[in-house]
């Protein structure tokens, strides 16, 4: 399987587990926590997706052209965009505790996850060593953890 259909799997993995959880209604609650927990991180995906501009929106984890980029959210997170929707979903389990839900967002998480092995499989290929002396600076999703 070439990466490229891989990281489509993914990002398809990843819509089913969205779509899921909107049909079944277990996105967004009246919950203070989660809801702050989503917006922070949206805020979160702004930051980063100001910061990296857009080079980048592909249905496939595709290395774009131009520099890597380290400032801004991505100085503590590889990945700050993957991050921000694992949060925000991740957040929807504080209102609706459920098998579920936890279904949903672990077919989200599962899906953003092949994407961010896939891509960095892709980025230490084009950026080599300074990709490599950047993963041990910055975590993939978890500031200080992972």
């Amino acid at each position: 399987m070439t990466l490229k259909i891989a990281s489509f799997l993914g990002f398809a993995l990843a819509v089913l587990g969205i779509l899921y959880l909107y049909e079944e209604h277990l996105i967004f609650s009246k919950n203070i926590i989660a809801t702050i927990i989503q917006m922070l991180s949206v805020a979160l995906m702004i930051w980063a997706r100001i910061t990296f501009g857009v080079r980048s929106f592909h249905a496939t984890a595709n290395v774009t052209k131009g520099k890597l980029v380290t400032t801004g959210p991505y100085h503590f997170l590889r990945h700050p965009i993957y991050a921000a929707l694992i949060y925000f979903f991740w957040a929807c389990l504080i209102p609706f505790p459920a098998m579920k839900t936890i279904f949903g967002v672990l077919l989200i998480t599962i899906g953003l996850l092949i994407r961010i092995f896939l891509e960095e499989k892709s980025l230490i290929e084009k950026y080599n060593q300074q990709y490599t002396d950047y993963s041990k600076q910055a975590k993939r999703v978890i500031p200080f953890i992972f």
